[in-house]
């Protein structure tokens, strides 16, 4: 049996970071528990690449801790005194090790916070919830920051962090080069040169673990050959990971950033987010490499900000987004959207080619880029009417990268624009023209990116446009759409009653596009 006045510690999937301070050395009198269990692959759809890449990465800290001398539980997925719930499990090694003390490191996700909060109310034990030790900020920093205020300003909140952390300022006030932002340096397309990196990381063989997953029932989707796969299983592989990426991405990632291609699936993006959202990497020493790549001449001042903003900035916003609105921030849906999903989200077997590449590749590795994410499929989402509620789901299923903190914000509020303008300045929409302009995804599809009308027709045209005249009454203010406005005006009744009848039968034909 345990020891006198032992304590349970719980390490949850995505908290696989061996440098926390819970680590520093061995103490006879903690056990860690990290817990395999269907509570977790179950409370949505999830790839089946996300269920391994987790439990994978949960093994792999479970087997360094104990070669370092921690006291490890290891609750895996089929062992048969798994109990599938949390809170059960907890009872049940409380029980085991006859402990009176209970901590745990405050969850990310707003569903487990909440029930972690529930059972130490319940609890006759000593409970401490500790810092993570991950984030630049604080949960509520942002709602601080912008308390009272209707709309939340990423850009606001991003100079406020470059400059408490002084990244790419001359001083306290000036910013390097004499910009915040350089985004409109990093729009272009990409022709196949320079050629995308190779794929260095590693790749395992899950079929074991995959096996067990599949025979304790879990229900999962995604590509067939999901067992290997090449996510990082550890914090020294995820610094594999940077190192290459600093290295052989990151020249090239400002320039094309927002390119789509058929010819590459990576392009020259940084495939980091996996780690840094199990934090086997932190913020901080990817924020402090990028800035070193540029001090050292190796990229432009328009990469190091391009790629900055979105850690320092971006997703340390997105969080306090979470933080500050939960927990109804996921019931929000501004333009009462109600259609569900059609089937081809879940096989890619669609005859539109932007969104066949990017579903299909979200289905093959668990992973797409931001404007694959947000200006193919979730345009076509918002365009198209969908339920927010199920894009979201789908979008926390999909991604490996993808934990309700970070995945909730940017598709209720970048993507879908469900919050009415909270997060976003406009709807982040876009007729073929857009999606054309960024890439190849146009090419040899089976519909016209030209025509607005007839059965060639490209879908976005005529659902774009329907869209703003639809949504005229909540939309017509907005100084950003304005251009968009005075374009719609400009039609005369006959065409755009042609758009309607054209948008409205898409609406009616989802499935078989």
């Amino acid at each position: 049996m345990g020891h006198a006045l032992t304590t349970l510690r719980l390490i949850l999937g995505d908290q696989l970071n061996p440098e926390h301070s819970w680590f520093l050395r061995p103490r006879a009198d903690v056990v860690f528990a990290l817990v395999e269990m269907r509570q977790e692959t179950d409370y949505v759809l999830h790839h089946a690449q996300k269920v391994i890449a987790i439990f994978a990465g949960m093994r792999d800290l479970a087997r360094l801790l104990q070669e370092r001398g921690h006291r490890v539980h290891y609750l895996k997925i089929d062992d048969p005194t798994n109990q599938q719930s949390l809170t059960a499990n907890l009872d049940a090694l409380m029980a085991r090790y006859t402990c009176t003390h209970f901590e745990y490191q405050e969850p990310d996700e707003w569903r487990l916070d909440q029930q972690l909060q529930h059972y130490v109310r319940a609890s006759s034990l000593h409970c401490a919830a500790v810092s993570s030790e991950h984030f630049y900020t604080t949960r509520l920093e942002v709602a601080t920051l912008f308390a009272g205020q209707k709309t939340w300003l990423m850009e606001r909140f991003y100079r406020h962090m470059r400059t408490q952390h002084k990244i790419l300022m001359l001083d306290t006030k000036r910013p390097v080069e004499g910009k915040w932002n350089f985004d409109h340096d990093n729009r272009k397309a990409w022709s196949g040169i320079p050629a995308e990196p190779a794929d260095r990381r590693v790749r395992h063989d899950h079929s074991a673990l995959w096996s067990s997953i599949d025979a304790a029932g879990v229900r999962t989707f995604g590509a067939p050959n999901a067992a290997h796969f090449a996510w990082p299983l550890n914090r020294a592989e995820a610094l594999a990971c940077l190192a290459d990426f600093i290295e052989h991405a990151l020249p090239h990632f400002g320039d094309f950033q927002d390119a789509l291609s058929t010819k590459g699936w990576r392009l020259f993006h940084s495939l980091l987010s996996f780690a840094l959202n199990t934090k086997m990497l932190n913020p901080r020493e990817v924020v402090e490499r990028a800035q070193q790549a540029w001090l050292d001449k190796k990229i432009t001042i328009a990469t190091a900000e391009g790629f900055i903003r979105q850690i320092l900035g971006w997703r340390e916003y997105i969080r306090g987004v979470y933080w500050g609105k939960m927990p109804n921030y996921g019931e929000q849906n501004y333009f009462a959207q109600s259609t569900a999903l059609p089937t081809w989200f879940w096989t890619g077997n669609t005859k539109m080619r932007c969104l066949e590449q990017s579903i299909g590749q979200s289905l093959e590795h668990a992973y797409a880029h931001h404007i694959q994410r947000l200006m193919v499929i979730g345009n076509f989402s918002l365009l198209a009417g969908l339920n927010p509620d199920e894009v979201h789901q789908w979008y926390l299923g999909v991604y490996i990268d993808a934990f309700e903190w970070v995945e909730l914000p940017n598709t209720i509020g970048m993507s879908q624009f469900a919050d009415g303008g909270m997060l976003a300045t406009k709807p982040y929409v876009s007729s073929a023209a857009y999606i054309d302009r960024q890439g190849d995804y146009c090419k040899g599809c089976h519909y016209d990116k030209k025509k607005r009308e007839g059965e060639r027709a490209c879908p976005f045209n005529a659902l774009y446009w329907d869209f703003f005249d639809r949504h005229r009454a909540k939309l017509a203010d907005n100084f950003r759409l304005a251009m968009v406005y005075r374009n719609l005006d400009k039609m005369d009744d006959l065409a755009l009653d042609a758009l309607r009848a054209q948008a409205n039968k898409t609406r009616s034909q989802l499935e078989s596009l």
